[in-house]
């Protein structure tokens, strides 16, 4: 995050205006708009700034810059062609530890102005630090189709039951009243201008909320998916969204982390080879504790999970302790890591079924139906088999493969980090060590590998800010 998101209070403050551009007006309507008096400092004033609302609150102080104009002020905007005079006039406001913005020229400001979406009192800020503006304002534009202008109207509603809310309704359980209002018939009734019927509606819910207990723990099995957080489904979204408490593996991505709600708890119980450090029943019992006090719970796991999540024991004993619970699906790791690396599971040509293994050692050894699996017509894909790969690869030939069957093994697959090495059941192990592959990976053994060459689609840029901030672990229990 290059910048901190903030909201300035600039009612009946003071701030300069440096220019007297078309450009410096557009600024000085910004904070005029936002309840700030504001002085400009400019040899002549375009034409604009006789038509800002709330002329009356700006002036114009001089012909130019001069520091003693700084004084009392507390932003400053700097609309200045001259790069040397910019820097003289930024400089200046830095020394007196003033934010400010000079137009056009990121490296000199200390804040910036994003594109705006306006829903006093809702404001939805939309900034690209000031490297692509255009692409900000493309993002604005969607926003704004998808946020209704009737949402300050929502918002200031509520403000008026905000203290009505406060004395009728518990604290711990306000946050899922206000979430049940505004999914409620009381947001379209705004919507559609009747204002009136809404508030009875508000008025009614207060009532029956304050007679019943609203606080309901549940808990969300929702799957992450395989690491790329624009593959997550929507559903998994809005849970993730809403809950009270965030209980999270090893294989969840930073920046699907990043997408759940800032303020709820965050439980991690991540498990690595051989590093157990919360047992599988440990954690069972603790969703249903979290339930049962009202929290509503998000196991977030990476990849989906029913495949190899243990999702299913999870929920075993969410039932047998009576505990409410939903399950979302996500793409798991075998369908989406095929996907970015261009190998498709099945193909009429080359494959009619898969098979999902697990390559977990166990004493060193594996526990598989090798005559189910080592099929010349199938696709085998092998979770959790990085560190097995070569007694894998041994295991397949001496159960009916060849050494030529082709097979591939992705690092870090759908992120940008994303590695592909292919070959054979006779190479792919030495190729691996060569290209120190670490977890999580996935392999895909079969003739659909052959496409990889034609289909590989996604070819991501390895830059080093992306690997910097890319997570180390993503799907379900792949290693």
């Amino acid at each position: 995050m290059n910048y901190l998101p903030i909201f300035l209070d600039l009612r009946d403050r003071t701030c300069l205006v440096v220019g007297g551009s078309e450009t410096a007006a557009r600024k000085a309507e910004l904070l005029l708009r936002a309840g700030a008096r504001v002085d400009v400092a400019a040899p002549d004033l375009h034409a604009g700034f006789a038509r800002l609302p709330h002329a009356d609150h700006l002036r114009r102080v001089a012909n130019g810059f001069s520091p003693e104009l700084l004084d009392g002020k507390d932003a400053v905007i700097v609309v200045e062609e001259d790069a040397g005079v910019a820097k003289v006039i930024a400089d200046a406001a830095r020394a007196r530890h003033l934010p400010v913005n000079v137009a056009d020229k990121p490296a000199l400001c200390s804040f910036i102005l994003p594109s705006i979406i306006d829903r006093s009192p809702i404001m939805v800020a939309v900034s690209s630090g000031g490297e692509s503006p255009v692409l900000a304002r493309m993002l604005r534009a969607r926003l704004e189709t998808m946020i209704p202008a009737a949402y300050g109207r929502l918002s200031a509603l509520a403000s008026r039951y905000k203290d009505r809310v406060r004395a009728a309704i518990k604290p711990q359980q306000r946050r899922a009243f206000w979430e049940k209002v505004f999914l409620s018939p009381v947001a379209e009734m705004v919507f559609s201008g009747r204002d009136v019927e809404a508030e009875a509606q508000l008025q009614l819910m207060i009532k029956d909320s304050a007679e019943q207990d609203i606080s309901r723990g549940e808990v969300y099995l929702v799957g992450a998916g395989p690491g790329n957080p624009d593959l997550l489904t929507f559903r998994a979204l809005r849970l993730m969204q809403q809950a009270d408490v965030i209980v999270y593996d090893r294989l969840v991505s930073q920046p699907i982390l990043d997408m759940c709600r800032r303020d709820a708890d965050r439980v991690y119980v991540g498990k690595e080879r051989d590093d157990h450090a919360v047992p599988q029943e440990e954690i069972n019992l603790m969703l249903v504790r979290l339930a049962k006090e009202g929290k509503r719970t998000l196991r977030l796991k990476g990849g989906d999970p029913f495949i190899f999540g243990r999702g299913g024991e999870e929920i075993e004993t969410l039932v047998e302790h009576g505990v409410p619970f939903q399950v979302v699906p996500g793409i798991t790791a075998a369908a989406g890591v095929a996907s970015y690396a261009g190998i498709p599971l099945t193909h009429r040509d080359y494959a009619q079924s898969v098979a999902f293994v697990t390559g977990h050692l166990k004493e060193n050894t594996f526990n598989l139906n090798w005559e189910g699996i080592a099929r010349h017509d199938q696709t085998i894909v092998i979770y959790m088999g990085l560190k097995g790969l070569p007694l894998l690869c041994e295991a397949l030939i001496r159960h009916g493969l060849t050494a030529e069957t082709p097979a591939a093994i992705v690092q870090h697959g759908t992120l940008p980090t994303q590695r592909v090495i292919t070959g054979d059941l006779n190479t792919l192990p030495a190729l691996a060590e060569a290209a120190q592959l670490k977890a999580p990976t996935l392999i895909i053994v079969g003739n659909v590998v052959k496409l990889r060459e034609k289909l590989g689609w996604f070819q991501p840029e390895m830059h080093s800010d992306q690997a910097h901030h890319t997570p180390l672990d993503t799907p379900d229990s792949l290693s």
